[in-house]
């Protein structure tokens, strides 16, 4: 299992870029607030979706499109892929959550 430091290196730079592409987006059609472990972004229409921590398992986590899916770091790829062996990316899962919610799309900064 990663090292804590590295897992929150790499928490603060999800958080990091998820709020980059939120700030992309009109505050009244996306809303995007950060407390401790947790992103809430929050569509006009109340919708949310919501990343957060899983510090005992070193996974982000993220509630969506009426689910919840739990992403693992691949060092390999340097990519988060969701645990169940699905092809979820974490970063493409929740621009779609953000577009299905919102209808903005959630661009991610280069």
């Amino acid at each position: 299992m990663m090292d804590e430091a590295r897992y929150n290196q790499l928490v603060a730079a999800v958080f990091k870029r998820m709020l980059s592409a939120a700030d992309g987006i009109d505050p009244d059609v996306l809303e995007a607030d950060v407390t401790g472990d947790m992103l809430t972004l929050t569509a006009s229409s109340r919708e949310k979706c919501i990343v957060n921590t899983q510090r005992a398992v070193r996974q982000m986590w993220v509630a969506g499109k009426s689910q919840g899916i739990h992403f693992s770091y691949e060092e390999g790829t340097g990519t988060w892929k969701d645990d169940k062996g699905r092809g979820l990316e974490l970063f493409s899962f929740v621009a779609e959550v953000v577009r299905d919610i919102s209808g903005a799309d959630f661009t991610y900064p280069s």
